[in-house]
């Protein structure tokens, strides 16, 4: 470690989802007031299967907007909804001052497993969703990219196909799956980029706050758990100290490798949690209120 570029402009981005409950709630807020001060690009917040989080997912945007400088973006499905339910959420989230959606198709309402099936008069997938957010306002539009292959997806070429077409219907950037190989997103981009797809991909990446259930996130999600990590993990079942270290020690490495060999935008799925993305910011040269450029000092000791 330690060759990234003085002077490179690093970006971070944070997802967060929309509490269930007062103590979610105020887990949540905190950890946007931790995170705030670094001044992401922007934060997301999810959006539940077949809008099934909504209001929360709207009220949490709009008290976003309302309460901090922050640019707030909205996810938004297609599952389990006509295209005039999902056109009446892109309206609301336009006149709240809403800028930025993630556009996604979203997991069956039974699960990841179950066939998915388009809504008879909905979006029937994500480019269908994005062309239809570009036609109701002039909004910036995130999608996902698989650096594995999305489940449901026949083969990789589909899968650049589909991102493919996500683009073509006004997409501006991806936003990947969670991985913990760098090589899988690099081998990705280059793929990527050899369909002529120029828009960036931005890593997501996920520090592993709980073993067993990133675990399980990863068998939903058709990505890989590398046999070093959970080699790393083993053992500390009942040691949360030491799991938190790891933890950190590993999202570190994997983040620093990324802007050494030239990444300098992230997007972190922080499970509403600041300590571990906050430390690994940290390293990246971020610093509250001011910069997100490395200085040599920081690169050095990076």
């Amino acid at each position: 470690m330690g060759n990234v570029e003085v002077g490179r402009r690093i970006r971070v981005s944070f997802e967060f989802f929309p509490p269930r409950n007062e103590d979610m709630e105020a887990t949540l807020w905190q950890a946007i007031g931790r995170l705030a001060p670094l001044q992401p690009n922007f934060v997301s917040v999810t959006y539940g299967a077949g809008g099934s989080t909504r209001e929360r997912t709207h009220a949490t945007v709009k008290r976003i907007l309302a309460e901090t400088m922050l640019t707030p973006a909205a996810h938004l499905t297609c599952v389990a909804a006509t295209r005039a339910q999902v056109d009446a959420v892109i309206e609301a989230y336009a006149e709240a001052g809403v800028r930025h959606i993630v556009a996604l198709r979203g997991d069956p309402p039974g699960g990841i497993g179950e066939r998915y099936v388009p809504h008879p008069g909905g979006y029937r997938n994500a480019a269908d969703l994005v062309a239809g957010i570009k036609r109701i306002a002039d909004l910036e539009v995130s999608v996902s990219a698989y650096p594995e292959k999305h489940p449901d997806s026949a083969d990789m070429a589909a899968d650049l196909d589909m991102l493919k077409a996500k683009v073509d219907a006004g997409a501006s950037r991806a936003i990947t799956q969670f991985f913990f190989g760098n090589d899988l997103y690099f081998r990705y981009l280059d793929r990527v980029r050899a369909a002529g797809i120029d828009i960036p991909i931005v890593p997501g990446i996920l520090p592993v706050q709980n073993f067993k259930q990133t675990r399980n996130f990863a068998a939903r999600a058709g990505a890989s758990v590398p046999d070093w990590l959970a080699a790393r993990f083993g053992g500390l079942d009942d040691d949360p100290a030491t799991r938190k270290l790891i933890a950190a020690a590993v999202a570190a490495e994997q983040v620093l490798d990324l802007a050494d060999q030239g990444v300098s935008d992230f997007h972190f799925y922080t499970m509403n949690r600041a300590d571990l993305v906050y430390a690994i910011c940290h390293l990246l040269g971020l610093r509250p209120g001011n910069a997100r450029t490395l200085s040599p000092v920081e690169t050095e000791s990076a």
